[in-house]
């Protein structure tokens, strides 16, 4: 399998909410006791097993609009297939600390998922949408998506983190349904 986490690669970008995508997996990676980073495919990889489960975890470090480029090269190289490749990604339209899990779909505005649509050729791929909340405005959702989150924010994010790493065997197992609902339950606590 191929577990993707959006974002983008300055170092000075890397609390923003755009990039929760690479703050989940990079949690899972280290609950789950992934080898070391390591720099490949124009991203950086780490490899472990969930549940028995053998996963490549993948941060593309193309930035979010060339996302894809990335994941094609990791996933033609492994020879996974797209109905394997799982992206974990900001989400506007949830509210903060939401997810939600499907497969396929369009878009919607993301240029993360817009590359990875172009260059796999094929959108049927699982999404972890992770929910970053609204501004309110059109005018304000780039600043807000390139925005840090807040210190109000801070422990709840972390319990998000916690419990999608915590849920991730659910996602391994191919039980989409019970890691929402595993994950609903783990994060309020």
């Amino acid at each position: 399998m191929l577990w993707v986490g959006l974002g983008n690669p300055e170092p000075g970008m890397r609390r923003q909410r755009h990039n929760i995508g690479f703050m989940a997996v990079d949690r899972i990676a280290a609950r789950h006791g992934f080898s070391p980073w390591r720099s490949r495919f124009r991203g950086e990889t780490a490899e472990g097993s969930i549940g028995g489960q053998k996963i490549l975890l993948l941060k593309p470090m193309t930035y979010m609009n060339l996302s894809g480029e990335s994941v094609q090269q990791a996933a033609h190289f492994f020879k996974i297939p797209v109905a394997d490749i799982t992206a974990f990604h900001d989400e506007l339209d949830l509210a903060f600390c939401k997810v939600r899990v499907k497969r396929g779909g369009g878009a919607a505005g993301h240029n993360g998922l817009r590359s990875m649509d172009k260059c796999l050729g094929d959108p049927n791929y699982q999404r972890v949408r992770l929910g970053i909340g609204h501004p309110g405005a059109k005018e304000r959702v780039t600043g807000h998506v390139l925005g840090d989150f807040a210190k109000c924010e801070q422990d709840e994010l972390e319990r998000l983190l916690d419990a999608v790493a915590d849920c991730a065997p659910c996602l391994a197992g191919g039980e989409p349904e019970a890691f929402m609902t595993k994950l609903a339950l783990t994060s309020r606590a």
